[in-house]
């Protein structure tokens, strides 16, 4: 059995924070009841859909933690990012559990702002695979990210 590759159990544990934030919100589900069954039933799971990746629970865990734990704080930095007259409430679930999910990590991660950026980009790309989101992702994320790690832009 090989081992794990670690960069894409960090990617897949992005995109599955995302779908946990997303899902709480669209249903309700308590942060604890959400984090049990993705780690439990998703993470390298075998479903008729096919096969889920492994996840990294720390940093699943540690995304969707911050991000409810710095919700406030996040869509505030979100929507500094937007254009005038689009309020975070405006945008698309998915892309708002994304900005999330990304916010949380720009916030508390040790992960470079351009890995985090490319990283959700792709997460952008999985969910938008033919629109124009995956762009509007990575303008609102670089603003984010300057405003949190102005430094690494230097």
């Amino acid at each position: 059995m090989t081992k794990p590759d670690r960069r894409l159990m960090k990617s897949a544990s992005r995109l599955y924070a995302v779908q946990a934030l997303f899902q709480m919100e669209a249903s309700d589900v308590s942060l604890d009841a959400i984090r049990e069954e993705f780690v439990t039933h998703r993470f390298g799971a075998e479903t008729e859909e096919g096969e889920f990746l492994e996840g990294n629970v720390n940093l699943f865990e540690t995304l969707i933690f911050e991000a409810v734990n710095n919700q406030a704080k996040v869509d505030q930095m979100t929507d500094r990012a937007l254009v005038a007259k689009w309020a975070i409430d405006r945008i698309d679930p998915t892309i708002r559990a994304l900005f999330r999910a990304a916010g949380a990590e720009l916030i508390v991660a040790k992960t470079p702002p351009k890995v985090c950026i490319s990283e959700f980009v792709d997460v952008a790309k999985a969910f938008f695979p033919e629109g124009r989101e995956p762009s509007f992702v990575n303008a609102v994320l670089d603003h984010m990210a300057r405003e949190v790690q102005p430094d690494a832009f230097t």
